[in-house]
């Protein structure tokens, strides 16, 4: 981008638990979605990765916030720092004019006209000019490469870290879907109650997030499962320091009833499909995208279960980056885009 250059076009998948931003096609931002304030002048002191290392860590004048929670902006002020934060890491313009914004940011199909607004404003405050949405399940379907305009049903299970979105997609639009709040987060949650009534530990967000990336998984048997994870916290009674092997049947023991809920959820948004699109399933069955895809055994477990077959897409983790990334780049083409 040259010295004359006054536009910048940005693809943004504002997530619960990470932010990613696409330009040219390409992710030129991919951080944990945290920022660190001083809490007697709210500056911001950190963004992203730098703001995770500080989390939980931090002493009284310091502050870490997750702006997002359960996929919509709980702190406007923090998550209108966060993008603007972001942005900064994306610019690759050395003008001396600041870029005008066009943004595609995703948002969850289950958003209101409060929570939309909240994230329009946030994302104009933090410069932008041009402003649309998606959704983020139809992101997803045109990020993993799935024809969404076509007379045919593509269903989306989208697990991220605040909300799971299920669609089924025909046409353009959205026939059927469900937007539930049991997600990563919850998932994380599980555990580090599990850690403290199972095994007398406390171990925080941070470390219950490795412990589900290490071992987590949604069977019991696995064909080809991890070695256990050794968690090191202080015992809840005399402080003294603990060291525990935990393995992945654990986990997915105490995973079982928010993997429940998600199931619940699929079966439910499968009910309201037109009987013509539930065929299309069948046929092509139920992609798994988002963080919580990744979980070992999981496109098995609701296989089994829903006797329709699930496929965990290429890359699950930036599937609504792309989608949102591509949305960019034919915004005139795709009519369901929100302005």
């Amino acid at each position: 981008m040259g010295l004359f250059s006054f536009s910048q076009e940005l693809a943004i998948d504002l997530g619960t638990a990470n932010t990613i931003i696409i330009q040219n096609g390409k992710i030129v931002v991919d951080q944990p979605s945290v920022v660190a304030l001083d809490r007697r002048s709210d500056k911001l002191i950190a963004v992203g990765k730098v703001a995770q290392q500080m989390r939980g860590k931090e002493h009284e004048n310091i502050r870490t916030i997750r702006p997002l929670r359960d996929g919509v902006i709980a702190d406007f002020y923090a998550a209108e720092q966060m993008i603007r934060g972001m942005i900064k890491m994306a610019a690759t313009s050395k003008s001396f004019f600041t870029p005008q914004l066009r943004m595609v940011i995703c948002i969850p199909s289950g958003s209101t006209e409060v929570e939309i607004r909240a994230v329009r404003d946030s994302a104009e405050h933090a410069g932008g000019r041009d402003v649309y949405m998606i959704y983020e399940p139809m992101a997803a379907a045109i990020g993993i490469g799935l024809d969404v305009e076509a007379p045919e049903g593509n269903m989306i299970v989208d697990i991220g870290g605040g909300t799971t979105e299920i669609a089924v997609i025909s046409l353009g639009g959205i026939v059927s879907n469900k937007s539930i709040k049991i997600a990563g987060d919850d998932l994380t949650d599980d555990i580090i109650e599990y850690m403290r009534r199972q095994h007398n530990v406390r171990v925080g967000e941070p470390t219950a997030e490795l412990i589900k990336i290490n071992v987590g998984a949604a069977l019991t048997n696995l064909a080809d499962g991890p070695e256990d994870y050794i968690v090191r916290g202080p015992n809840q009674m005399t402080a003294l320091p603990m060291e525990i092997p935990i393995s992945y049947q654990e986990i997915a023991h105490c995973l079982e009833k928010s993997i429940a809920k998600i199931e619940a959820a699929v079966l439910t948004a499968l009910e309201q499909t037109p009987p013509e699109l539930y065929a299309d399933l069948v046929r092509n069955g139920i992609f798994l995208t988002g963080g919580g895809a990744l979980l070992r055994g999981l496109d098995k477990r609701l296989t089994d279960k829903i006797k329709i077959q699930f496929k965990v897409a290429d890359d699950p983790l930036h599937a609504v980056a792309k989608g949102t990334g591509v949305a960019l780049k034919n915004i005139d083409k795709f009519q369901f885009l929100i302005r």
